[in-house]
């Protein structure tokens, strides 16, 4: 994600947060030639090699006569020539090109749905991503839900699922978040309904973790809408992301119970079970909520969530750096007494807690040095990705370091060291295009001077 730089004292935070064309299936008709077949004493007698039918010595002139005036025309016109044969060859090439498109992307998508179901959602597409118009698209949809039901498709299906999914996404893109909740909010309630009365049937298991993981999806997706300006009520934005992670938690630890007890292999748990929820989607889960605290200034309930999201992602990992990055600023962020949450973190037995810190207080030096571990670290270790592994979200984080470093050592009243971070992180933010690093880095080197 793109880094951001917080000014006055508030230090770097950054942050990293599946279209399909549609078309009318073309169909040509097919033509049969009928050959009527002469008696065997009709048919004429074969030429003697020697002698070939006229027809094919005329064909022969024929070709000769084209190939002449080919000839002749390329050297009267070269450049004119020559360009209409690559047009030709282009047009020849664009038409195979917009077949295999077709086949590959607007077929392929539709394969899982009946053809009258896919033949309403290919309109709906038509109108989202090629053609806008929101409201012929939620016509379409609606059509294509309605016949879905009519040929028995099931309702908690991904297939259905995800239309309904993307027209919440419609209306997120006209930037109608109310609506875009409502759809989701609909759909996250169906679904908790099935897996009340269902999920906990025998026959039902794999079923209820495809849709229970559904509905963690939606959870945070629901957080990010209710957190955006628009609607920005932070309380159903936490509300929707605890349940999330503490779904997410929970499920972790009911699989590994069940692989312990029944004595399961992975491969033997998913087999009964399904696939649960990946190590990066559980951390994408964790980190937004660390965000929601973090906009809360509840920086001692978004420091252990981005610990343990942490400790979710490979060593070596671009999104590592970010993550350390994100720690660095929460610890530097956090009042004294609430730091003792973080060191509470390592005895606890979760990571969600809306409890007031209590413990020992630590310092506000010890805040500083340990902000500043993190920050050092995330240069270490984009330090050790090289590509094609190391992508955008290393570069722009030595530059968030860098400016975390400096504003860390300004905080502890080291003016000089200041003053050198701050140059580094211009210089490192100059390189890699990171125009706000430049501005942000710049700005904090001039009010350091005055």
């Amino acid at each position: 994600m793109d880094g951001e730089v917080r000014r006055a004292s508030t230090p770097y935070n950054s942050t990293t947060h599946a279209s399909t064309m549609s078309a009318r299936p073309l169909s040509t008709p097919l033509r049969q030639a009928v050959t009527h077949l002469r008696p065997l004493h009709s048919l004429p007698r074969r030429p003697h090699p020697h002698n070939p039918p006229r027809c094919l010595r005329q064909q022969h002139r024929r070709a000769g006569t084209f190939t002449t005036n080919a000839s002749s025309l390329f050297r009267q016109n070269p450049i004119s020539v020559s360009l209409a044969l690559l047009a030709i060859l282009a047009g020849v090439g664009g038409l195979g090109y917009a077949n295999y498109l077709y086949k590959t992307y607007i077929t392929a998508a539709f394969h899982n749905y009946p053809e009258p179901v896919a033949q309403k959602l290919r309109r709906a597409l038509y109108y989202t991503n090629t053609e806008l118009n929101a409201q012929e698209a939620i016509k379409y949809y609606r059509q294509a839900l309605q016949v879905a039901q009519e040929v028995g498709m099931d309702p908690f299906s991904d297939e259905i699922i995800g239309v309904k999914v993307q027209v919440a996404k419609l209306m997120e893109e006209i930037r109608q978040m109310g609506k875009a909740v409502q759809v989701l909010e609909f759909l996250r309630k169906d679904c908790l309904d099935w897996l009340r009365q269902a999920g906990e049937q025998e026959n039902n298991r794999v079923k209820r973790t495809r849709i229970l993981a559904k509905v963690v999806g939606i959870s945070v997706k629901l957080g990010e809408l209710y957190g955006s300006p628009e609607i920005y009520q932070r309380d159903m934005a936490e509300e929707r992301l605890v349940w999330a992670v503490e779904t997410v938690l929970k499920e972790r630890q009911r699989r590994d119970n069940i692989r312990v007890t029944e004595g399961l292999s992975e491969e033997a748990l998913v087999d009964v079970e399904g696939p649960w929820m990946t190590d990066s989607e559980t951390g994408a889960a964790l980190e937004a909520l660390a965000h929601t605290y973090e906009e809360k200034d509840q920086h001692y309930l978004a420091s252990p969530l981005f610990l343990q999201a942490l400790n979710l992602y490979p060593a070596k990992d671009c999104h590592a750096v970010v993550l350390m990055n994100n720690l660095a600023s929460s610890l530097a962020q956090q009042s004294p007494r609430a730091a003792a949450a973080v060191d509470a973190y390592a005895l606890s037995t979760t990571i969600i807690s809306t409890e007031a810190p209590t413990g020992l207080v630590a310092t506000r030096e010890s805040l500083l040095h340990n902000a500043s571990t993190w920050a050092q670290k995330a240069l270490d270790v984009a330090a050790t990705i090289q590509p094609p592994t190391r992508n955008e979200e290393c570069d722009v984080g030595c530059a968030v370091a860098t400016h975390n470093l400096a504003e860390f050592a300004e905080m502890m009243g080291r003016k000089e060291d200041a003053r050198r971070k701050y140059v580094e992180a211009i210089s490192i933010a100059r390189a890699v295009g990171f125009e706000d690093g430049v501005e942000n880095s710049s700005a904090r080197l001039r009010g350091l001077a005055g």
